[in-house]
This record gives structure tokens, C-alpha cells and sequence, in this order.
């Protein structure tokens, strides 16, 4: 039986240790089927884009044409190879990791890195090649591509950059100033690029760079405009991250029995599932690093694992505040508020960031998509309809939600949600919720009650109760065509924990009146979910309706 990888994106040691490889190698000839030889291909962090670059790596290096059907001989590849398979000497780059605390560690970070990948190349092809690491950046780089023409003149370079972007979104999030001192306006980086691009017009014979956003794209096109983005071909939807087909064939091979797949699947479907990144593309593919935690868990322990996410996954993508922190734009709340409540953004995506015009609207709804806290769930009016892909990253921008709350309105709520867990899961109570969602309420300035609905106040309730970790929370699940409003499920059926339905709606001030007419018709809502089967079927459900008038909140059990 092949063993299962959790992280590791070397192809090689992925082969000769006999681990399972999901295969992807039928993008190899897809990629050679196109007319551009120069590529750029963009995905949010942990989907798989380090691996791929190691497959290319081994697939075209001309060192590795003995150990060929080893690598690729169960592969869609190795049975259908191509007229350029081991043909070429790589040059690989990788900027991640750079120290961005200031310009001067930056540049020498991105030096460094240079220097890393040129020595490697030396010392692999046996070039006669001095490494005067005087030399700037853009010297090295070109110094070694006249040598290479030169010790060889019959053979070609395939340069691989992975985490292109990587140094520049760290700058972004932290450094403004320093990246467009950097990136967009010093010529050490943009220089680079130059020489790369002048290197094609003699042994640089294909190019794959990965990254995750276009940040740096405008601030180099001047130096580097020759590379083709094949982020949302539909064609290339597929090549990184699973399908579900993909996580059938992984759980055969590890002897998980069918009635153990219906349990696991829409478990991973909830929670890795939904990324798609083309109008055009039929699949939506699972985060593919989530999805082997997940399993590595399942299969070492024989038990779904409490923590659904593996920290050092969620600490990537924890970073969305600093993210959202590029965005100056006065609508950061209006759009983390329609996200959150799945109104859904509808913008085109922009395909290349100037950080030197600023961040609107388009340029922010754009990055989130790129950095994979959006996808694509749709279109109207020709334009595509970003929504948040899955559980997990819900439960990231409700802990940001509540966060920005918290700073805006200075409530400290630590130490309330044991309180509120406890009340919950014991005793089906919302008490301390509702306490805590009234005292947001009174804190709130007028100016934001001025566009406040229904909707805003469930956000506020859905934030605090995505906290409730042993809660699963289900935002207007469909059942029988109708969508409750908010359902608090216990994760563990094993404690006969309480559960709750509520039911939201929401006056302004000068609607007072209205509100028993609002609160029957709250009533008649509930009772009618309460007789669906899918509801009656959950145990110790509580039903509750809240009616908000302004700053005040109503909340009557059912």
C-alpha cells in the first residue's frame, strides 16, 4: 500500500518512497501544446504549486533521462511522453522566505536566493562557473547565462520560478513604501527580469513561474512582458489541488472502506471544497494539503480528527487582516459584510495589481480571490460572482469580522465565549449571546445603522457564534427550498449537547410599530422549518426568534 505525503512537494522523494502521487502530469503535454513557451500560473498558498514545479523539474532535466520510467512510468506521461522530455538543464528559484524587515534585508534576501539557485545549477551541470557574490543580482543572473551559452552551446535552459510573488506580498502587507521603493520603483528586481527576458533570445528556452497573486506583474512588465497567465484558462482549472474523483482514488488506496467515504466526503466537501477559477471550468477543486492533513489524521487514528485544518495551514491564511490592510477604501466593511452573509461580490478580477494607483473595490474583491479567501460561484452580467469556497474560511473571516467589530466598537470578549459555550451546549440558552450581540448594537456608531438589515444583525450573531468551536453553524441551510437563518449544531453527538434555530428580522428605529407584526411572522417562519424532516430530525433543538429595532434586541423562545 503507498503511503500517504503530508507536505512534501519534492516529485522524487515522492516516488522513490513509495508515496502516493494524485497524477497530474497530463498537464505536461498541455502545457507544451500551447503557443506560449513562457507561463505564469497563480494559486492561493498550499495547493500543491511547489510540487508541480518538481514534477516539471524532473520530467525535462536531462540528468534525470535514466530514472525516467522509475519517475513517470505509471504516469499519464510516462505512457504518453513528448518530444521534449529530458532535454533540458533546469534553473530553479524559489523567493519564498525572504526577511522583508527593511530594504537593505530585502534586497540581500532576494540575492541570496539568486544565489542559491545559480550555485545549484553550477554544481549540477558541472559548469566551470565562478560565483562573485559581489556582483549584484541581475550580474549573477546574466553572468551565468553567457557562460552556460558558451560551456554549452548545444543544450537549453528551463527556468522554473516558484513563489515569484512571495518577498512582494510580505512588503505589500507590511512594508507599503518599501515595496514600491523595491518592486516598483528600484531597479534591482525589475533589472532581473530584464535579464531573464534578454536570456530568451538565446539559451532560456521555456519559463514556469508559480506565485499566488499578480502583484508584481505591472511593476515588471517593462522588463518581463513576454509571459503568458494561464490562472483562469479553464483548461488549467484542474492542475493543482483534487477532485473528488482524486480523493476517491486516494482513499482506495489507503483500504477506506465505501460507507467510510460517504462519511469523510462531505466532510472534506464542507470544509476544502469549492475553489474553482474559471467562469468557464466545470470542476471545483478541494484544497489538496487540507485534504491530506485531513486523511493522514483519519487514516493514522482511525477517527475524524477534532481539528479539521492543520495550524500551519490556517496560519497562512490567518493572514487576512493584513491583507485587508492594503485596502483603504471606505467599502472594506460593505464587502467582508456581503461576503460573509454569501450576497456575494459580482466584479471582474483583476489580472495585474499597480500598487502605485491604490486598491479600490475590483483590485481588493481580486485579491482575496487570488489569495483563494474567494472563488468563483457563478456569473451575472457577464462578470463572475465571487463567494467565500468553504467552512474553513468562513470561520476565518467570522473571526476577522468579529475582530474588526471588536477594535471599532473596544469590547474585550475573550473570556465570554466559555461562558457563551457552556450556556449553549448545556442548557440551549442564547443569553450571553444576545447580551453580547446588544452590547455591539449599542456600541455601533449612527452612520453604521444608517444601511443596517436583517442581514447585518445575523452577521453580528453568526461571528460570535463561528467561535463556538463545538457548534457546527449552518447560514441558511436549504431545506425543502426554504433557508432557516441560522442553525448551532453540536459536532459531537455523543454528549447530548442542546441545539438551536433562529429565526432573524430586523426594524429601524422608526418602524417600532411594527414590531409584533414582525415578531408573528418570525413565529410562523420557525414553526414551519420545525415540521421539515431535516430539522426535526436534529435532536434537543431549541428554537428561538430575535427581532432587532435599531439598537434593541427582542428574543422570544419557541
Amino acid at each position: 500500500m503507498k503511503k500517504l505525503s503530508n507536505g512534501i512537494s519534492n516529485y522524487e522523494e515522492l516516488i522513490e518512497e513509495n508515496y502516493y502521487y494524485v497524477d497530474k502530469t497530463k498537464y505536461i503535454e498541455y502545457l507544451e501544446n500551447l503557443t506560449a513557451p513562457y507561463i505564469m500560473f497563480l494559486r492561493p498558498r498550499k495547493f500543491g504549486k511547489t510540487l508541480f514545479t518538481s514534477v516539471l523539474e524532473n520530467y525535462y532535466d536531462i540528468l534525470k533521462a535514466d530514472k525516467f520510467e522509475k519517475l513517470f512510468g505509471e504516469t499519464y506521461i510516462g505512457k504518453n511522453p513528448t518530444n521534449l522530455r529530458n532535454s533540458y538543464c533546469i534553473l530553479k528559484f524559489n523567493f519564498s522566505g525572504i526577511d522583508t524587515t527593511d530594504e537593505e534585508t530585502t534586497i540581500q534576501g532576494f540575492k541570496e536566493k539568486v544565489i542559491l539557485g545559480i550555485k545549484d545549477f553550477v554544481g549540477k551541470y558541472k559548469l566551470d562557473f565562478y560565483i562573485n557574490e559581489n556582483q549584484t543580482s541581475e550580474g549573477m543572473l546574466g553572468s551565468i547565462i553567457q557562460s552556460f551559452r558558451i560551456q554549452k552551446p548545444n543544450e537549453k535552459i528551463y527556468v522554473i520560478i516558484d513563489e515569484y510573488d512571495h518577498f512582494a506580498n510580505e512588503l505589500l502587507g507590511f512594508h507599503t513604501d518599501n515595496f514600491k521603493t523595491l518592486v516598483s520603483k528600484n531597479k534591482k528586481v525589475r533589472k532581473w527580469y530584464e535579464i531573464l527576458k534578454e536570456g530568451t533570445e538565446t539559451v532560456v528556452n521555456r519559463i514556469f513561474i508559480t506565485g499566488v497573486v499578480p502583484i508584481t506583474l505591472d511593476s515588471l512588465t517593462s522588463g518581463f512582458n513576454i509571459s503568458k497567465d494561464i490562472t483562469r484558462d479553464s483548461r488549467f482549472n484542474e492542475m493543482v489541488g483534487f477532485t473528488k474523483e482524486d480523493l476517491i482514488q486516494i482513499m482506495n488506496t489507503q483500504e477506506i472502506k465505501k460507507e467510510e467515504q460517504e462519511t469523510l466526503l462531505p466532510i472534506m466537501k464542507e470544509n476544502y471544497d469549492g475553489y474553482k477559477f474559471s467562469l468557464e471550468a466545470k470542476e471545483k477543486m478541494y484544497n489538496s494539503n487540507m485534504c491530506l492533513y485531513f486523511l493522514n489524521e483519519y487514516v493514522g487514528f482511525n477517527k475524524i480528527p477534532k481539528k479539521l485544518v492543520d495550524v500551519n495551514i490556517t496560519s497562512d491564511y490567518s493572514k487576512l487582516e493584513r491583507v485587508l490592510a492594503t485596502c483603504t477604501n471606505e467599502n472594506k466593511k460593505d464587502i467582508i459584510t456581503k461576503t460573509i452573509s454569501r450576497e456575494g461580490i459580482i466584479t471582474d478580477i483583476t489580472e495585474k495589481f499597480n500598487p502605485e494607483i491604490g486598491f479600490g473595490e475590483k483590485e481588493f474583491a481580486s485579491m482575496l480571490f487570488y489569495l483563494g479567501y474567494l472563488t468563483i460561484d457563478g456569473e451575472e452580467f457577464q462578470m463572475p460572482k465571487l463567494q467565500i469556497p468553504n467552512k474553513v474560511m468562513e470561520e476565518i473571516y467570522a473571526d476577522y469580522f468579529i475582530q474588526m467589530i471588536n477594535k471599532e466598537v473596544k469590547i474585550e470578549v475573550n473570556n465570554t465565549y466559555a461562558q457563551i459555550v457552556a450556556e449553549v451546549a448545556l442548557e440551549g440558552k442564547i443569553e450571553k449571546i444576545t447580551e453580547l450581540l446588544h452590547k455591539y448594537l449599542n456600541n455601533l456608531s449612527n452612520r453604521d445603522f444608517q444601511n443596517f438589515d436583517e442581514k447585518y444583525v445575523k452577521i453580528l450573531f453568526y461571528s460570535i457564534a463561528m467561535n463556538l468551536k463545538i457548534f457546527s453553524i449552518k447560514s441558511e441551510m436549504e431545506v425543502q427550498r426554504k433557508y432557516p437563518d441560522l442553525l448551532l449544531i453540536p459536532k459531537d453527538t455523543t454528549k447530548n449537547y442542546q441545539a438551536v434555530i433562529i429565526e432573524f428580522k430586523y426594524l429601524k428605529k422608526n418602524e417600532a410599530s411594527k414590531l409584533e407584526e414582525k415578531k408573528e411572522e418570525a413565529r410562523k417562519q420557525i414553526i414551519e422549518y420545525s415540521e421539515y424532516e431535516d430539522i426535526k430530525k436534529i435532536p434537543n433543538l431549541n428554537k428561538y426568534i430575535i427581532v432587532a429595532v435599531n439598537d434593541e434586541i427582542y428574543v422570544e423562545k419557541i
